[in-house]
Parts: C-alpha cells; structure tokens; sequence
C-alpha cells in the first residue's frame, strides 16, 4: 500500500481495511518527511528499513512482515505536517496489523504521534527525534513532560540515537578540547529541537571552561543573515554553535558567517549533517571551517559490522548512505527482534519485547540498551570536518 493510500485510510478511519487482510501478517509503518528538503536523509531511513526486512527475507516469527512508507510532510510546507502526523498515527492505531511504528523524523511531530500511539499500545522508536523532552524532564520544557506524552500511563515510545543534551553537551567537549576554545557564540533557529541542542550546548560550555559571548535566535525564513554574521564578528568568539537544520537557514547562515570572515570555526549538530547541507551551502564557504557532530557512530568508525552494512546498502540501492542510514537499520532491526522475540503479532508483546533490548548487537552500532525511559544507552557522538566538499570523520567523543 502506498503511502497516500494509507493516510487515506487514516482519514477516513476505516478499520474494514484491516479485517480484509489475510492472516499471518506483522505490519511496520514509517511516518517520516518523504516530501521536501529532508528527503535525502529519509530515503536514507527508508532503505535501509527495506534492506532490514530484506535480510529476514520478509519474514520473521512466521509472519509476514509488510512495510508502509508513509508521508507525515507536504509538497506545499516542504515539511513536517501536524494533521498529517496525527492521520498517520492514527491510521496505524486502526490496523490491528501494525505492531510499531518507525519515527517521526522531528521532535515537534513525536509530540503530536506520541499519545496517539501510546494509548493504542503502538510501539515506536524514532531513528531521528532527539529532543530530550520527549522522554525525561528537562529544564526548560513544556509543562507535565514527558508525561503528557504517555496518556496510557505506559512507554511506547524509545528511539535509537542519543538526545540532544548528549549532543550538545560533548559537542561542547570538543570545542573546548581539540578546538581550544574558551569563547564561544551561540546561534538557534528558535524551534524545537535548534533552540534545544543549543541550549545544551550552552550547558556543555559552562562545564567546560568556555565563556558564551552571546545567544542569538535567528529567523530561519529570513533572506538575508549578514546582519547577525557581522554582529557575531564584532564578537570575535573561538567558535560558533549553530542549533538548527539544512532546512532551517543553516546553509545561508554559514554562507553569511564565511563572507563575513568570521574567524571561529562554524559547529553544526545532526540536523545539518547532510548531503542537502552541503550542497546548499557550498564547498567554498565550509571547506576547513566547518564541523558536525552526528549522535552515536559513523558509519565508516563502525568497525566490521560497518562495513558489511556499507557494502549491503551499496549493492542494494547504488547509492551511498546519508548519516541517518544507521538509525533507520537499527530501529527496524530492534523492530524485527522484538518480533521474533514476543513470537506473535501482539501489540503488546512486540512493545514488551522492544522496550526489554538489552545488550543489542545484531544492528551495526555498538552494543546498546534501552534504559528505563526508552533512550539508548549509547553515549557517543562522532565530529566530523567538511573537507572537499564532504564530512570526513575527525573522532569519537563519549561523555
């Protein structure tokens, strides 16, 4: 079923769709922006799911595993849509089929997905969402989180890649000790997830020695950023945060800061740590000046198991991954696991079972758990530098 197909159904909540399905099926639906400017990074997600369920040969428990791709964006936003989110969750909670859903991409959609999902006893991890709210409380969040989330009074929701405060934090790490920085300014696009990686971020200078100049939101629909390029050059700091995405003035924010002849070097998080960032923001302005930091592992410091998912997902898609590649593998292996695990197509059994990973080494990160609250326990982030036009992997930094 194609994803239009299946929002259909959501909207109209038809739950005749489900009973007409033949029986000895398992279904996982992906709710992630296939529409816009992270589309490269959700190819990336959705590969690598199929090329997960290809490697179980489409079956696993004895069931058939079916895979809905769905759309939670519009071609008219480019991005992420709330109604849109919500349908797909909701349709999912219909299907008696489905036993997890795998996403959304962004922070802001998991709040709207979430409860929806929670009292149907979905399961869900993200490969993507890293707002730490989401899952634990946290200074400055919304009102009853992450409770709010969890109407059920139970946890559907866990995701794959480390949170934001882990992010910002050793991202801090690294400038302070291999940037040598003790200064620093720090620039957010004043949405979720931007404002709350550089809010940790801030948290992870002040831990490590390094003094913030000044915090600046900036518009991310804004034509023009040499305003806020030249007054970060009057500041002078050793280094420049940027909290944000490809899709939310990353690129022409670091075109600005280059023109500008900013001296500190430009520090990106995940969600410019794309192709698409690349490609908008040119070589030109990022060669030698920029760094970005990826939650967890990349793929080329994976080790074997790295490498034997490089040469899969080549062979079968011709193309090289995108950063987010890993998250969208491990979450369908993690996935299929709980599956074969609980043995069945109960919802309830498939959540038990994902939620117990423990020790989880049959994707290609390093061993992980999930602890109490749904979050990995993997506390890693790898920095990489854009050199000739691409990110080449500098270290691993752990907290």
């Amino acid at each position: 079923m194609d994803r239009r197909r299946f929002l259909a159904a959501g909207l109209a909540a038809v739950p005749a769709v489900a009973a007409a399905r033949p029986p000895g099926v398992v279904k996982i639906v992906s709710s992630l922006p296939r529409t816009g400017s992270a589309q490269r990074q959700t190819d990336a997600i959705v590969n690598a799911i199929r090329l997960a369920i290809d490697e179980v040969r489409g079956t696993v428990a004895g069931l058939r595993v079916e895979y809905e791709d769905a759309d939670d964006a519009t071609a008219a936003a480019g991005y992420w849509d709330a109604a849109r989110e919500a349908a797909i969750a909701r349709a999912a909670a219909a299907d008696r089929e489905v036993v997890a859903v795998i996403g959304p991409y962004n922070s802001g959609a998991a709040k709207v997905s979430m409860p929806i999902l929670n009292e149907a006893g979905v399961v869900q991890i993200t490969p993507a969402a890293t707002y730490p709210g989401l899952t634990k409380k946290v200074a400055g969040g919304a009102d009853g989180e992450p409770e709010i989330y969890r109407p059920a009074r139970r946890i559907t929701f866990c995701r794959v890649i480390p949170t934001d405060d882990v992010q910002g934090g050793l991202a801090a790490k690294f400038a302070a000790t291999d940037l040598k920085a003790t200064t620093a300014v720090i620039l957010h696009d004043g949405e979720l997830y931007g404002r709350g990686v550089a809010s940790d971020f801030a948290a992870g200078c002040r831990g490590n020695q390094v003094r913030v100049l000044a915090t600046v939101a900036i518009d991310p629909t804004a034509a023009d950023y040499a305003p806020t390029a030249r007054t970060v050059r009057g500041h002078d700091p050793d280094v420049v945060f940027f909290g944000g995405t490809s899709q939310s003035g990353g690129p022409a924010l670091a075109r600005a800061l280059a023109a500008a002849r900013v001296r500190g070097p430009l520090l990106v998080p995940d969600g410019c740590y794309e192709e698409g960032f690349l490609r908008a923001t040119g070589a030109e302005a990022l060669n030698g000046r920029c760094y970005a930091t990826i939650g967890g592992a990349e793929i080329s410091q994976l080790g074997t198991r790295g490498a034997a998912f490089l040469r899969a997902y080549r062979d079968r898609f011709k193309i090289d991954p995108e950063g987010y590649a890993i998250y969208g593998y491990e979450a369908a292996k993690v996935v299929l696991a709980g599956i074969r695990t609980a043995g069945s197509a109960d919802r309830e059994a498939v959540r038990k079972a994902v939620l117990g990973t423990r020790d989880f080494e049959a994707g290609v990160l390093p061993r992980w758990s999930f602890d109490a609250a749904g979050d990995t326990t993997l506390k890693q982030i790898t920095v990489s530098r854009v050199t000739d036009g691409r990110f080449v992997p500098v270290k691993p930094v752990t907290g």
